[in-house]
């Protein structure tokens, strides 16, 4: 749970976004309710009520920086996260 937390803060924070790895940031949007579909080296959430698809590629142990702010954006637009 804390390390849900932590990386829900760094991803509002906004001053890290290359910095993020991307197991963290997959398992964020799960513990928040996303589910996830795997095709090839994508990785799309998807959840009941969010207009949006997040579709998540690996760099290297990162997420990709533009996707890191993309997950920020459905975050706050649709207030989710904030039950912890």
């Amino acid at each position: 749970m804390a390390r849900h937390s932590k990386t829900l803060t760094q991803v509002l924070r906004g001053t890290s976004d290359a910095n993020i790895a991307f197991d963290d940031l997959r398992s964020l949007l799960r513990h928040i309710g996303f589910a996830e579909r795997i095709k090839g080296s994508h990785h799309l959430f998807f959840m009941q009520g969010v207009e949006e698809q997040i579709n998540l590629q690996r760099s290297g142990r990162q997420a990709k920086p533009y996707q890191v702010r993309q997950v920020r954006r459905v975050i706050t637009r649709y207030g989710l996260g904030e039950q912890e």
